[in-house]
């Protein structure tokens, strides 16, 4: 098992490919380990290099809802009633914990995307 950081996208490839070649195999085996010490590189290199955009939950929703084909009213029973899910999606109100709970589980989101924060709009 020759193991060193990985520093360069050559380096990166080079460990997807071994990490493709001992990806069946056996627990304690060397090769289970190699596994899990390239896996552990690589999840590194990747948080270092490759940034995920942050997108605020009302945007989430959204995108979620033209993607499945949702009505406002499909939200209802995560959110409550129409004027509540109204405010939601204009961002008068914020989303609650047992909303989040119920986006999460009813629609099968992440709710740690759910729970960031985000701008509220001035209610005149």
């Amino acid at each position: 098992m020759n193991i060193h950081p990985i520093h360069t996208k050559a380096d990166y490839r080079a460990a997807l490919q071994r990490i493709d070649a001992v990806w069946d195999a056996k627990p304690k085996s060397p090769e289970a380990d190699e596994l899990e010490v390239l896996s552990l590189l690589v999840e590194e290199y990747e948080k270092k290099l490759i940034s995920v955009p942050k997108v605020d939950p009302i945007s989430l929703l959204l995108h979620v809802m033209e993607a499945r084909q949702l009505s406002r009213k499909d939200l209802e029973p995560y959110i409550g009633s129409r004027a509540r899910v109204a405010e939601v999606l204009n961002r008068v109100r914020p989303l609650s914990l047992e909303m989040i709970r119920r986006l999460s589980a009813g629609l099968e989101l992440p709710a740690d995307l759910l729970i960031a924060g985000y701008e509220l709009r001035e209610v005149a």
